[in-house]
């Protein structure tokens, strides 16, 4: 088995196990890593930037998976300084902790001997 399928494996685990992921789907998981790595770079997004990514899904359907993904408490929508209009989307600390299992399956993955 290759390190990649390796991964796809704990990947699986730790998704099944983890209570907020299991409530979400794949294409709301997908906007959860587009808002945390933009988020990781210091540039967090708004609700509008979210809403102009067409090649991942409509306007309405991303704003659904928004909703869902704060409903699973992933992502909160906080204000920087202050303009209280606009309202930027960042991971909580469970959506953190999921990114940081998945590292570490991707770690164990690399360190295994077994092919």
């Amino acid at each position: 088995m290759n390190k990649y399928h390796q991964f796809l494996m704990r990947a699986a685990i730790i998704d099944a196990s983890h209570e907020a992921t299991r409530r979400i789907d794949l294409l709301a998981k997908k906007l959860l890593e587009i808002i945390a790595v933009t988020d990781s770079m210091g540039i967090p997004m708004t609700v509008g930037d979210v809403m102009k990514i067409s090649a991942l899904a409509s306007p309405a359907t991303l704003h659904r998976k928004i909703d869902m993904l704060r409903e699973a408490e992933l992502i909160d929508m906080i204000f920087i300084g202050k303009n209280r209009r606009t309202k930027y989307l960042v991971p909580t600390d469970l959506a953190n902790d999921y990114f940081s299992k998945m590292g570490k399956a991707v770690l164990k993955s690399l360190n295994s001997s077994v092919l």
